[in-house]
């Protein structure tokens, strides 16, 4: 993918901006809702989402694993939480969930920007290893299937329905 290459997904949730955001930004539960990302602890000394606060993000796809250092770029309450995941220490992706308040809950989004060009050895990782063709539509379809369960989980937090 090209910098500049963006997506998003979005839904609504009977579920107030101020839960969501807390859901969303306690990386430490990313890995009940996304496809790919398997668990996220804060380092550093972090202990929640403020402005460059880091964490490691643990990650599978089939028999591919890979771990990320992601680092907090917005954690506006109840409004919007991102961060940026990085190679060789440059900033290359940009994660961002928006969070809107509508009649009877919020939409929330989450959307990606490639904010610079992916190695070529990504792409073939991509293609060969994890069998993707279409890496931007990949990772469309599992931020929807992020935002669904994310949707389950806080309307429906003790299973009950």
């Amino acid at each position: 993918m090209k910098a500049g290459t963006r997506g998003e997904a979005s839904t609504e949730v009977r579920a107030s901006p101020s839960e969501l955001y807390d859901a969303v930004s306690d990386v430490r539960r990313m890995g009940e809702w996304s496809p790919e990302c398997q668990r996220c602890e804060w380092i550093d000394g972090a202990v929640g989402p403020t402005v460059g606060a880091r964490f490691k993000g643990s990650n599978r796809r089939g028999v591919v694993h890979w771990s990320t250092t992601p680092r907090v770029v917005v954690a506006d309450m109840e409004r919007e939480f991102a961060f940026v995941t990085g190679h060789r220490g440059r900033d290359m992706t940009k994660w961002t969930y928006r969070f809107d308040p509508v009649v009877g809950g919020t939409n929330v989004a989450e959307s990606f920007e490639m904010l610079r060009d992916m190695p070529w050895y990504y792409c073939i990782a991509d293609r060969y290893l994890m069998g993707i063709k279409d890496r931007r539509a990949d990772l469309v379809s599992n931020m929807e299937a992020t935002l669904q369960r994310l949707r389950a989980a806080t309307e429906d937090p003790d299973g009950l329905h």
